[in-house]
């Protein structure tokens, strides 16, 4: 972990033109520490406080009393912002800009009236989250059911799978009694309930982008 992390430093620096976004940079502290190894923090601080590092860390409140006021010399390398929670209509606009990369996940369409939706019963019915995080796991999650959903067969599908099985061994049990007429006729309604399924899976299969 350390080399690697010293690499990725290293690379930056000589660059010189990175600025590096740190999401959730409470768990630096103490991250890649194992016996005689050096954590991630111990290893920025240097970097950090030579200003080798153009560096913005994302926490929240929480995680930023927890960790990061308790090693003293990381925090003062950082100057704290607070970033407060966006409004109803800025986070649909945030949504907006998301929106692409979810349905590409998904292989989803999502309306303008779904982010809304998103927003607007986010900030209605959860109470222990905050904008826009909330929100962006509702449209997250119900692009992965639409996706569960399209990935189970429909009852008709279903309907021709226990259709063909029951010809089958109707067909099997014309054979064993030598009624060959009706064993010709059960083989010719297997063959049309074959063709039949496979173009219901055709016109499924086609029908894969579902709109939330």
């Amino acid at each position: 972990f350390e080399e690697r992390l010293k690499k990725v430093l290293k690379e930056i620096r000589t660059r010189g033109d990175i600025i590096l976004f740190i999401d959730e940079i409470h768990t630096l502290v103490g991250a890649g520490a194992a016996e005689g190894a050096i954590d991630a923090a111990s290893i920025l601080k240097p970097m950090l406080a030579r200003g080798e590092l153009q560096t913005i860390g994302a926490t929240t409140l929480d995680e930023y009393r927890k960790h990061l006021e308790k090693d003293a010399a990381l925090e003062r390398r950082f100057q704290p912002i607070q970033v407060g929670e966006p409004s109803l209509a800025h986070t649909i606009e945030i949504l907006k800009g998301l929106r692409d990369r979810y349905e590409a996940h998904h292989r989803v369409s999502i309306t303008d009236a779904a982010l809304v939706a998103a927003a607007t019963l986010a900030d209605r019915y959860i109470s222990d989250r905050f904008l826009p995080d909330k929100a962006i796991d509702l449209i997250d999650e119900a692009g992965a059911r639409m996706r569960i959903r399209r990935m189970t067969a429909p009852p008709d599908l279903r309907d021709f799978d226990e259709r063909i099985a029951q010809v089958r061994r109707d067909k099997e049990s014309a054979i064993d009694a030598q009624d060959f007429e009706r064993a010709a006729q059960l083989r010719d309604t297997e063959k049309q309930l074959l063709g039949q399924k496979a173009q219901r899976e055709k016109e499924w299969k086609a029908g894969d982008l579902d709109v939330v």
